[in-house]
């Protein structure tokens, strides 16, 4: 009895290793607010790591976060560093493209708790009306231990969420 019992739970703890080996090689993380403000005034907050603490929802988590800026001041080449605590970890990030005022790419490096290297994260600014819809994305390198606790953590469900509390914050900066 207990040989088949382990038997069983060895197939199933297999199955979930095969399964989490099917998963995709990259992971993409998007959410879009709009914003009652043009582009022109929504493109600073974003393309200034300095101005980051207005809106950024990680900014809030860990108020004795160590952070770090170098590079440019703002825009292509500006880059920020940061150490907190374990719900913010140790990173850095830097602007590796900016289309004033419609676009601002990063290139992200996650150090702690865990590494993850090579991820981008990406705003889009597209005017409509008197608003303007911004789209905030990740992308990156989906690693098999990244697979394996997507499995039973939805990393779109948890970063999302901080997406959309990111874009709320922003929307109130711009439209003040």
């Amino acid at each position: 009895m207990i040989k088949k019992i382990a038997i069983g739970i060895a197939v199933v703890i297999a199955a979930v290793l095969i399964f989490a080996a099917t998963r995709p090689d990259t992971f993409r993380i998007e959410r879009s607010a709009s914003i009652k403000a043009p582009p022109e005034k929504i493109f600073p907050h974003i393309n200034d790591l300095r101005t980051w603490g207005e809106w950024s929802p990680w900014e809030k988590i860990d108020p004795d976060m160590k952070r770090t800026f170098s590079g440019s001041e703002s825009g292509l080449g500006a880059a920020y560093a940061w150490e907190g605590n374990s719900e913010v970890g140790k990173g850095r990030m830097e602007i590796t493209e900016s289309t004033p005022p419609s676009k601002v790419v990063l290139k992200l490096d996650f150090l702690f708790p865990m590494e993850s290297l090579n991820n981008y994260a990406e705003f889009t600014l597209v005017p409509s009306g008197e608003s303007t819809t911004v789209t905030w994305a990740m992308r990156g390198p989906n690693s098999y231990f990244s697979k394996l606790i997507g499995l039973f953590l939805s990393m779109d469900g948890m970063v999302g969420g901080m997406f959309e509390k990111g874009l709320t914050n922003l929307k109130a900066a711009a439209e003040r």
